[in-house]
């Protein structure tokens, strides 16, 4: 059943005294809150993970789209690409925004997914791993798990890594990941995609399978 209201907001998260922008999108009787780890180059306007978040808020799930850097920070990777393939910063700000949900009042009694694409994935995992009590469900989407190696044994909660059935490269590495998850997962290859789930129809089932992950692992709906 579709919810009845989506109340948008613009959220500012400060997180180690770094502001961060962020739109957050709660429906009615939310179900759980995911938050969303965009992939390298890309920020909250990605047009692949709000297509996503959309998907999850029609499902009942509320989400946060925010900017891992700040936007200083921004322009310094706009001329190094440096900052987007820093795996152990952008970690630190997904984490400090799990830390930032719990503390706010309307949010704090959701239960929290995450949704990593790319290099987003790696931090997203490496969050799950430092917030097991906190994060419910991970979803990577053509990203790179192997980038948080150290993490993977770690993640207690429920993964499903996400890869296009033409992105040959990828696949092998999320298949070596999943190899060393020891929690609950599933590795899903979307037939005929390639990396950014750009042929008609496959960023769809990218949503609908991430979309029922979720609501399965945060809220035990199995519709």
């Amino acid at each position: 059943m579709k919810p009845e209201t989506l109340t948008d907001h613009k959220a500012t998260l400060t997180i180690d005294d770094i502001r961060l922008d962020g739109s957050l999108t709660i429906p009615d009787n939310a179900g759980g809150l995911v938050l969303f780890a965009h992939g390298s180059g890309s920020s909250r306007f990605s047009p692949r993970n709000r297509h996503v978040a959309e998907v999850l808020n029609q499902a009942g799930l509320a989400t946060l789209l925010f900017d891992l850097l700040s936007a200083a920070e921004e322009k310094i990777d706009q001329r190094s690409r440096v900052l987007r393939f820093d795996i152990g910063l952008l970690s630190e700000r997904l984490t400090g925004a799990v830390d930032w949900a719990a503390g706010q009042e309307n949010l704090r009694h959701l239960p929290i997914g995450l949704f990593g694409a790319s290099t987003g994935a790696a931090a997203a995992l490496n969050t799950a791993a430092a917030r097991p009590q906190r994060v419910g469900a991970v979803v990577s989407r053509g990203g790179r798990p192997d980038l948080a190696a150290d993490a993977l044994s770690r993640v207690t909660c429920p993964t499903l890594l996400i890869v296009g059935g033409n992105d040959p490269q990828v696949i092998e590495l999320n298949e070596q990941a999943a190899e060393r998850l020891t929690a609950p997962h599933q590795l899903h290859i979307v037939t005929g995609a390639t990396h950014l789930f750009e042929e008609p129809g496959k960023l769809d089932e990218v949503a609908t399978l991430a979309r029922d992950w979720f609501r399965r692992c945060l809220s035990g709906d199995e519709q």
